[in-house]
């Protein structure tokens, strides 16, 4: 199924695609912020949402999966987080290694005490290979469905429950990537669930459609319930003021660059979404970048084997944007470090 996410980035690729004859972009450094942050970040604050894509070679990706990602490295995240000031990172298993979490992994054990993550796992993960993820940092798992184009609540609602029966005793938390249908659907679940649930990117909420969209008055009543947290992370991939990918995707060259178009971005429309969760209960509210911004698609015309170029996200105007949503200091405090250190256990 094609999903609403894909058409806004697929049809900002195609423009990228017809020139590819002309400029085929070479693999790249993931995007590091071009804007200073502009605003005093609390000691200890988290980036809640990010991802590692290591060597293929040594991680290979997963066949099923629906696009392949340029490298994302240690080293270029860790640049990342200078320049914004973070000091805790959660890194969250992308869609691209399936069940195979060993480069989140890796990643994990190389960052150490200042680093928790997010695990996929299937039918056929153990409970030894649990243990080890506890050990390694591990703190919920994923369950992606928005990528994968599934948006029936009722067949959801099973992997769902089945997800939190592999937690409970962990005390881990349910992580899902969908969007509003599928959370109203789900809300009596969410409800009853014994564990937290915490949603990606403001629910896959239409910034362009208000507070008043179907579905969005059930999120905000699952924040305000104490029962899901939701990431205020990603405004691009739900703003109708999203970056101009054609400048974005295929810039690797600087004489190209300079040809293509430029538009101004801003998220003025995701504000009132941003403010009303939290406002809602801002102690069920955290924050990420999305780093290092994987597409999540092919190309148009190209297959999920074809390398699709990472967005090139200005990350430090993106955080720039908090204290418009949180204007108090405190309240900042409260979403960047104290809300990830009850979540994540760290």
């Amino acid at each position: 199924m094609i999903t609403r996410r894909a058409i806004l980035i697929g049809t900002a690729a195609a423009g990228a695609a017809a020139i590819l004859e002309h400029a085929t972009p070479a693999l790249a450094r993931a995007s590091q912020p071009a804007t200073p942050v502009n605003f005093t970040l609390p000691s200890g604050a988290c980036d809640c949402h990010t991802h590692i894509f290591g060597d293929p070679q040594r991680f290979p990706f997963w066949s099923g999966r629906t696009y392949t990602p340029e490298p994302a490295s240690i080293e270029e995240m860790r640049s990342l987080h200078r320049a914004l000031h973070t000091e805790r990172v959660v890194i969250v298993q992308p869609s691209v290694y399936g069940s195979d979490n060993a480069c989140t992994l890796d990643a994990l054990r190389q960052f150490g005490a200042r680093a928790r993550g997010i695990a996929v796992i299937d039918d056929k993960t153990s409970e030894a290979q649990l243990d080890e993820m506890a050990r390694a940092g591990i703190r919920g798992i994923r369950l992606n469905f928005e990528t994968f184009g599934q948006t029936d609540p009722d067949a959801l609602r099973q992997q769902f429950q089945a997800a939190v029966r592999r937690v409970v005793a962990r005390k881990w938390h349910i992580q899902m990537y969908t969007r509003l249908p599928v959370i109203a659907g789900l809300e009596k679940d969410i409800l009853a669930a014994p564990v937290p649930v915490v949603i990606d990117h403001f629910g896959g909420a239409e910034a362009s459609r208000g507070t008043r969209q179907p579905g969005f008055g059930t999120l905000v009543g699952l924040v305000r319930s104490g029962k899901a947290y939701v990431k205020i992370s990603a405004p691009y991939r739900i703003s109708n003021q999203r970056p101009d990918y054609l400048g974005d995707v295929l810039t690797r060259d600087s004489e190209i660059n300079s040809r293509l178009p430029r538009k101004p971005v801003d998220y003025e429309d995701v504000a009132p979404l941003a403010k009303e969760l939290i406002l809602a209960n801002p102690q069920r509210i955290v924050w990420g970048s999305d780093w290092p911004h994987p597409a999540g698609a092919p190309l148009p015309g190209h297959t999920a084997a074809d390398v699709a170029p990472l967005l090139q996200i200005d990350d430090g105007f993106v955080l720039n944007h908090l204290p418009v949503w949180a204007p108090e200091a405190a309240l900042r405090k409260t979403i960047l470090v104290e809300n990830p250190a009850r979540l994540y256990r760290s």
